[in-house]
């Protein structure tokens, strides 16, 4: 994570948003090997996510290659927030 409030709700509410948009599995795998459900929210804050947080994000189904873009580019941008 590159954001300096980590995957906090307003983050974590975009990422699910996002990811609830295509028809795609999405999972966040952290570094000790946990997968969440990228698209749900209690998932998300329940396992956390500081600033420096080491993450994957694999996407699976028919629109895989447009969700992990999306995606990517979420992250990329720091969820909108420019910190």
């Amino acid at each position: 994570m590159i954001n300096r409030l980590g995957l906090h709700a307003r983050a974590a509410a975009k990422l699910v948003h996002l990811a609830s948009s295509f028809a795609s599995d999405v999972q966040l795998v952290f570094e000790d090997g946990e997968e969440i459900d990228g698209k749900s929210i209690l998932g998300i804050l329940g396992r956390g996510a500081a600033q420096g947080t080491e993450l994957s994000v694999r996407c699976a189904g028919g629109d895989e290659g447009a969700a992990l873009a999306a995606i990517s580019q979420l992250f990329a941008g720091r969820f909108g927030e420019g910190e």
